[in-house]
């Protein structure tokens, strides 16, 4: 019974110390200035435009997204 809350006592210490680090960090930042806007925005438009293309090419990879593509390419118009 004694390991186990000792090792508990570990254990939320550790997470204590995480946290805290953390916590420090975040206090630390420089405040927002207008670039560092720009530059985050555009790597969440970049990570959007990554994460839609690894949609569609997980889409179209399997034997059906092929014929898929055959299919669409064969209609009349």
């Amino acid at each position: 019974m004694g390991y186990m809350i000792a090792a508990l006592g570990g254990l939320a210490s550790v997470l204590a110390a995480a946290v805290t680090v953390l916590v420090r960090r975040e206090r630390r930042r420089m405040p927002f200035d207008p670039e560092a806007g720009r530059i985050e925005a555009a790597t969440r438009r970049r990570l959007r435009d990554a994460r839609r293309q690894a949609h569609a090419y997980h889409h179209f990879a399997d034997v059906d997204g092929v014929g898929s593509l055959r299919n669409r390419d064969a209609r009349p118009q």
